[in-house]
């Protein structure tokens, strides 16, 4: 057969896969691309399998060196019809894990792929997502996975603690512990991320509870354990269990709530900041950019405002998933210096943190100083002060924009496009602007008076 007649009949097969992927419902599901002896080549998951199935199939589709051979070798696909995002995701690991496709083998070999991993020995087990599921903090958790895409596993996750308000922190917590009722918990708490095991906000035979509910989410389809869950309200209500049933109702509404926030909930916008991009990425880049071990939560960023040395403040703002979580901004008037930007900081930092520092409370995974490596310098001294010291501290220098990090001579310089710096851009300009605001505010308090 000569490359005229091959090419006529690559271009008859694609064009045949390109008519079957329009008449695939806009829907999430997973597909299954196989051989014409029914060989299973490839196992993907998607948002719209209309779309990303098509996606294939365009004459402009340029796909990398081997998934551009995959083509080559598609007779049929298969899909099945998911009904959220997340279904489909779990599937897809599923699937992979039991058939090891060609081209996903390919991809997975040599590489490490995040896992989801539940640590049901814990008196209050948590959830994370790891890339070493046989390290020894994991012996004895259920674990999910390979999964092929980090990103839409870490959005999945951080969605689900919205319904099931499960723990994703590194601590040991047991429940005969005396001093929980001591532990102020995080800002998770704050939001109604998580249900606060650390502060003794919850028993433990309602955490497990809600794990259990959630370990039924990962195996179910959404409407089963909605049926599940209005029977369980209809059940409480009954037995004038009103608590009880109020608690279910809320996860129910949770879950209607779920694809709604994920197709909305993509932006965030302070006063003066818009970051259009997914904050996860931008979340994942910071991390790799400082080369820090775990994953970001939650990021507190601080600056100080002064007009000649009158009325010196302080501010302090909180996000949460690379979101703004304005419930935890907070403002102070500096009491121990005029004029004095580093005295200002160590004084600052010493307010805000002396209930982490005494192990009563948890630190930021990152804190974001305004300034460059003197401003940082200043901080750390107020930290070196405390018992219990912070997980990672940095400052960012305006004009240059360079990143200073504790025993690091040299700065990190990423470049203008780097998702990472943009988002720490953000969350310091936010910073930058609430001390700027009440510094105003009280200098024309004074100016002005009361009226």
């Amino acid at each position: 057969m000569n490359n005229d007649c091959i090419a006529s009949k690559r271009e008859k097969k694609r064009k045949k896969l390109a008519d079957f992927a329009r008449s695939l419902p806009n829907c999430p599901g997973v597909y299954m691309m196989r051989m014409e002896n029914d060989f299973l080549l490839y196992i993907g998951k998607a948002s719209s399998l209309q779309k990303r199935v098509g996606s294939y199939f365009l004459s402009s589709a340029d796909l990398g060196p081997w998934k551009q051979g995959m083509l080559q070798e598609i007779d049929h696909i298969e899909t099945i019809e998911c009904e959220t995002e997340w279904e489909a995701l779990l599937l897809e690991a599923r699937l992979i894990k039991d058939h090891r496709p060609k081209y996903n083998t390919l991809q997975l070999d040599g590489k490490t792929y995040p896992y989801l991993a539940v640590t049901m020995k814990d008196d209050f087990p948590g959830i994370f997502i790891t890339r070493s599921p046989s390290d020894p903090e994991f012996k004895g958790a259920k674990l999910f996975g390979p999964f092929t895409s980090s990103g839409a596993l870490h959005r999945s996750i951080h969605m689900l603690q919205s319904v099931y308000k499960f723990r994703t922190c590194s601590l040991d917590i047991r429940a005969d512990s005396t001093s929980n009722v001591f532990f102020r918990p995080c800002l998770l708490h704050a939001i109604n991320k998580c249900s606060a095991p650390c502060a003794n906000k919850i028993s433990k035979e309602a955490y497990r509870e809600d794990v259990d509910g959630f370990l039924r989410f990962l195996i179910s389809k959404r409407s089963v354990m909605l049926r599940e869950l209005r029977a369980r309200m209809d059940i409480a209500s009954k037995n004038k269990s009103y608590e009880e049933a109020a608690g279910i109702r809320d996860q129910i509404e949770a879950l209607v709530k779920l694809d709604e926030r994920a197709s909305n909930d993509v932006e965030w916008q302070s006063e003066v900041t818009v970051f259009a991009q997914d904050p996860a990425d931008g979340m994942h880049a910071l991390q790799k950019a400082l080369g820090a071990a775990n994953d970001f939560r939650f990021i507190e960023a601080f600056d100080i405002a002064h007009l000649q040395g009158g009325e010196t403040v302080a501010a302090k703002v909180s996000f949460v998933d690379g979101r703004p979580h304005k419930e935890g901004y907070r403002r102070y008037k500096i009491k121990t210096a005029s004029n004095d930007d580093y005295m200002s900081m160590r004084e600052v930092i010493s307010r805000r943190f002396r209930e982490a520092g005494e192990g009563n409370e948890l630190y930021p995974d990152v804190v974001v100083i305004d300034g460059g490596k003197g401003q940082l310098s200043a901080a750390m001294e107020a930290f070196a002060q405390l018992e219990n010291q912070p997980p990672l501290v940095m400052s960012l220098a305006k004009k240059e924009e360079l990143i200073y990090l504790v025993n690091r001579e040299e700065p990190i310089k990423l470049g203008r496009n780097n998702e990472g710096l943009k988002l720490v851009q953000a969350i310091r300009d936010e910073a930058h602007r609430f001390a700027q605001h009440y510094h105003h505010y009280l200098r024309n308090k004074k100016t002005f008076g009361d009226s």
